[in-house]
């Protein structure tokens, strides 16, 4: 298998991963925002059901953030180990191996990315979740 191909793979998997996990944390703000802005506090009878309601998917959206920098760097990582096999081969071309490190360092660049826009909305959304929360408990005063 040629090593450059394998470079590529890697290269553009990981960053079509981030793309993806990105795409799930924009769709579980935008679910969470309509059903915030839909949500009846007074139907709920207690707090933890409240609770339980408005934190659904927002693990997800944490998870994304969390994990998303790592996944990067995983493909980092592995780009940068291709680049030092093909260099082994005596392959040894100066921009070859300039374009091989930069392509790899745009992995942890996506995932960057992803974890800031994700932590934003985990943000956001924990900060409405938490004035729902309050008002229902002033409502039960």
């Amino acid at each position: 298998m040629n090593i450059e191909f394998l470079k590529h793979s890697v290269d553009y998997g990981v960053i079509a991963l981030l793309l993806f996990m990105s795409f799930i944390a924009v769709m579980f703000f935008i679910e969470r925002l309509f059903f915030y802005r839909k949500l009846d506090v007074n139907k709920y009878k207690n707090k933890k059901q409240l609770d339980v309601a408005l934190t659904k998917n927002l693990t997800f959206i944490g998870t994304i953030a969390s994990n998303s920098p790592y996944i990067g760097l995983l493909g980092t990582v592995l780009a940068i180990m291709l680049t030092f096999m093909t260099m082994s081969e005596g392959d040894i071309v100066a921009t070859k191996i300039m374009s091989s490190l930069a392509l790899a360092l745009k992995a942890t660049a996506v995932g960057l990315v992803v974890a800031i826009i994700s932590m934003v909305f985990y943000n956001i959304l924990s900060r409405y979740a938490e004035v729902l929360e309050s008002r229902y408990e002033n409502q039960e005063i």
